[in-house]
């Protein structure tokens, strides 16, 4: 089993823009470092970077200072301090890289430090099933991602459902039967922004922040405001089918992916401090960074995500889209990774699997293919595939189980989601407790 350190690159590999799409690339990093912090000596464990390492002074960045927080990790002479979760985004120069790695082993007060990854999403697109980035199993042999692509892609679509009236979606996880709404649940995608002005989605948007520089919350790529829909689009659309699982739950937009669908670990952490900031009892990801087979999860991540859930939010993240091991974060053993599920029911082909690590698992799986939802305008509606869109019909469904039980703690909406579960016949791997149900 392998783990990223410090000092394996001089620099992070820089990520590329083709057609639109975000070409992943494994271990894609951005030359700063995560470090985590002792929430009871985060002053001291900051004072011994800064003497030993040259790590820039710190400036603390609470949640609901999305602006600062914008500022603050755009700016290369200043670390990034979350206190609420215990982290730092820092950066520091090459040629210290070696006594950062010294002072996280010996200062007690720095529980660990690592390399700050690249983040992206990653969607199939509808029709004509192209690749947004890229099957890294399939990079190297075109004739063996257009099978992958479209036999295998026909074969995952199953039987038709007649979607006149609800998504194929809406009717696996038996939304169109269940009368709870998530009213009063606040419900965070982080994300590439939300269209603020879509007719079916502006009315209910309780908080908005952008922590990308330079690019307002609205959303210039639609990958967010598909997924928003799909956790919380309205009962009563503007053009049916209804798509979204819990239509009276509070819409929390954090973007923390670019227009062009990337974005950074410190980007998240922010997203998510922010998200915790105003409420929110689930926190939707659909983004990722690609894993090597054998890779562990990120320390920082697990730490930040059992946090979270001891403040009562469960985060739900999806699992990736290269068909290989599940993605950062989504193999952090305490954030529910979601696979994707055709229309019969079987596991989409690209959707990632589990290994057998500590975390790197399949915790349930969605409807993820060909599934309708918002878009901005002046579309309105587009129908996309992805580990991204079976996410956002779990992080509804834990809305609707946090309406029903106001006083659940986040452990407690995990293993009602997991239990509720239907049982699928199919390896845990590739589908995890099965096929996400409303209560």
């Amino acid at each position: 089993m392998t783990s990223e350190s410090f000092g394996r690159r001089e620099r992070g590999e820089q990520f590329e823009l083709c057609d639109q799409s975000v070409l992943k690339r494994e271990n894609a990093y951005t030359g700063r470092y995560l470090v985590l912090l002792d929430p009871q000596e985060g002053k001291r464990g900051m004072e011994a970077l800064r003497s030993r390492a040259g790590v820039p002074g710190a400036e603390q960045v609470r949640g609901a200072e999305a602006e600062s927080a914008v500022r603050i990790l755009e700016e290369p002479d200043v670390s990034a301090l979350f206190p609420d979760l215990g982290v730092a985004v820092v950066g520091v120069a090459p040629d210290q890289r070696e006594a950062l790695v010294t002072a996280a082993q010996e200062e007690s007060s720095i529980i660990a430090a690592e390399p700050e990854r690249l983040v992206y999403i990653s969607t199939i697109t509808d029709q004509s099933r192209e690749v947004t980035g890229y099957y890294p199993t399939y990079r190297s042999d075109e004739d063996v991602l257009e099978r992958h692509t479209t036999a295998a892609m026909a074969a995952a679509l199953g039987p038709a459902w007649d979607e006149s009236d609800h998504t194929w979606g809406l009717q696996a996880v038996r939304a169109n039967h269940c009368r709870l709404t998530g009213q009063g649940v606040m419900v965070a995608v982080l994300d590439t922004g939300v269209d603020t002005n879509h007719p079916d989605l502006a009315a209910r948007i309780a908080g908005t922040a952008s922590f990308v520089p330079g690019q307002s919350v609205q959303d210039g790529n639609g990958h967010g405001t598909h997924c928003i829909g799909t956790a919380a689009g309205p009962a009563d659309p503007q053009q049916r089918p209804r798509y979204g699982v819990a239509p009276e739950a509070r819409i929390l937009a954090g973007k923390v992916l670019s227009n062009q669908g990337s974005g950074s670990d410190g980007q998240i952490l922010a997203g998510i401090s922010w998200a915790l900031s105003q409420g929110a009892r689930v926190i939707s990801m659909s983004l990722g960074a690609p894993v090597s087979p054998g890779q562990l999860f990120s320390p920082v991540f697990e730490t930040v995500a059992q946090r979270v859930v001891a403040a009562g939010t469960l985060i739900v993240a999806a699992a990736g889209n290269d068909s290989g091991p599940v993605n950062h974060p989504a193999n952090c053993p305490s954030i529910l990774a979601v696979a994707a599920l055709g229309k019969a029911l079987h596991v989409a082909p690209f959707s990632c699997r589990g290994q057998s690590l500590a975390g790197a698992e399949i915790n349930i799986a969605a409807p993820g293919v060909e599934v309708r939802s918002a878009w901005p305008m002046p579309q309105v509606y587009k129908t996309i595939s992805g580990t991204s869109m079976a996410t956002p019909h779990v992080a509804g469904i834990v809305a609707l189980l946090a309406q029903m039980e106001p006083g659940a703690t986040a452990p407690e909406l995990k293993k009602r989601l997991i239990s509720g579960a239907y049982r699928l016949p199919q390896p845990p791997e590739n589908v995890g407790a099965g096929l996400g149900q409303t209560p």
